[in-house]
C-alpha cells in the first residue's frame, strides 16, 4: 500500500445495533481490544454495542466511546494499514490519533469518554440543536447565519461535510429562523438533525473546559504520519498543535470539505473509512470525485 493512502474515521451518528460483533468473532487483536474497552471503562460497553438498542446507542455518553471503539477496532484488524495520512471527522479525530500514533488506546478512550461526559453535560446546560442545510454556497449561509446571531439566538456553520451540504448549530430557536431564513434564499432542504444538543458551536464552551483538563494529563506523542485536523484542515505531527486543536474542535467547525482537498492536494489517492458505516466515503466522493474509495 502506498503512502498515498489517506485511512478516514466516521463520527457520531454512524452508530448502529450489532455495532464490531463481527470484529469481535473475527480478528484476535479486535477482540483483544473490545475487551480492554470493558476493564477500561467500569462497564460493558460491548454488551451494548452487540445487544442494545438504536436508543441505548444514541445516549452520547455510550455513543461516542462505542464508535470510537468500533473505528480503532477496524484499524487493528488490517493490520496492512500503512496510513501515509489520517483525518477523522468530530469525534473520528480520536481514532486518526490512534492511528497515528499519536495517542495510545488506553489513553484515548478515557478522554472520548470524558468529552462525551462533557458535551452531555454541556447539551443540558446550554439547549440547542443542528440542522442540515443542502444546496446553498457555503458563504450565504455563513452570512445568513451571522444576521440572525444575537439576542440570545445562536447559529454557525458547524459542519463542512462536502460541496452543497453543509451544517448549522445554535440554539433552537437560532436554527429554527436560519433554517426559515435558508430556505428562503434558495436551499433545496433544511433539515432538523436528531442530536442531544449545539455540536461545534459556541454553546459547547464548558465542556471544551471539562475537555482541556483531561487533555492536559494525557500524553500525546509525535505523529508517525500527518493527521489532518478538523479545525483548520491542515497537516499535523506535533503533539503541542494537535491538543490545541483538538480542544478547539468542540466549539469550531468541522471543515471536512476543506480537509479532504488538502490530502487529495497532498498527494491522497485512496482513502479508506474505518469504522461503523460508510458515510465518509460517500462525502469524498463528492469532495474528490477523481478519489479511490477502500
Amino acid at each position: 500500500m502506498s503512502s498515498t493512502s489517506a485511512i478516514v474515521f466516521p463520527g457520531q451518528g454512524s452508530q448502529f445495533p450489532g455495532m464490531a460483533r463481527d470484529l469481535f468473532d473475527q480478528s484476535l487483536d479486535a477482540r483483544a481490544l473490545l475487551t480492554q474497552t470493558n476493564d477500561l471503562l467500569g462497564f460493558s460497553l460491548t454488551d451494548i454495542m452487540f445487544t442494545g438498542s438504536e436508543e441505548d446507542l444514541r445516549r452520547t455518553d455510550v455513543t461516542q466511546p462505542a464508535i470510537f471503539v468500533h473505528s480503532v477496532a477496524q484499524f487493528v484488524a488490517r493490520p496492512e494499514l500503512q496510513p501515509g495520512m489520517t483525518a477523522g471527522h468530530s469525534l473520528g479525530e480520536f481514532s486518526a490519533l490512534v492511528a497515528a500514533g499519536v495517542l495510545k488506546f488506553e489513553d484515548a478512550l478515557p478522554l472520548v469518554a470524558r468529552r462525551a461526559q462533557a458535551m452531555q453535560a454541556a447539551c443540558e446546560e446550554q439547549p440547542g440543536t443542528m440542522a442540515a442545510i443542502l444546496g446553498l454556497d457555503d458563504a450565504v449561509v455563513e452570512r445568513i447565519c451571522q444576521e440572525i446571531t444575537g439576542g440570545g439566538s445562536v447559529v454557525v456553520a458547524a459542519n463542512y461535510n462536502c460541496p452543497g451540504q453543509l451544517v448549522i448549530s445554535g440554539s433552537s430557536e437560532g436554527v429554527a429562523k436560519a433554517c426559515e431564513a435558508l430556505k428562503a434564499a434558495g436551499a433545496k432542504r433544511a433539515l432538523p438533525l436528531p442530536v442531544g444538543g449545539a455540536f461545534h458551536s459556541p454553546l459547547m464552551q464548558s465542556a471544551a473546559a471539562a475537555l482541556a483538563e483531561a487533555i492536559e494529563k494525557t500524553t500525546f506523542h509525535a505523529a508517525k504520519c500527518p493527521v489532518y485536523q478538523n479545525v483548520d484542515a491542515l497537516p499535523h505531527t506535533d503533539p503541542a498543535e494537535i491538543k490545541a486543536n483538538l480542544l478547539a474542535q468542540l466549539t469550531a467547525p468541522v471543515r471536512w470539505t476543506q480537509l479532504v482537498q488538502r490530502m487529495a492536494a497532498d498527494g491522497a489517492t485512496e482513502f479508506i473509512e474505518c469504522g461503523p458505516g460508510k458515510v465518509l466515503q460517500g462525502l469524498v466522493k463528492k469532495i474528490v470525485p477523481t478519489a479511490t474509495i477502500g
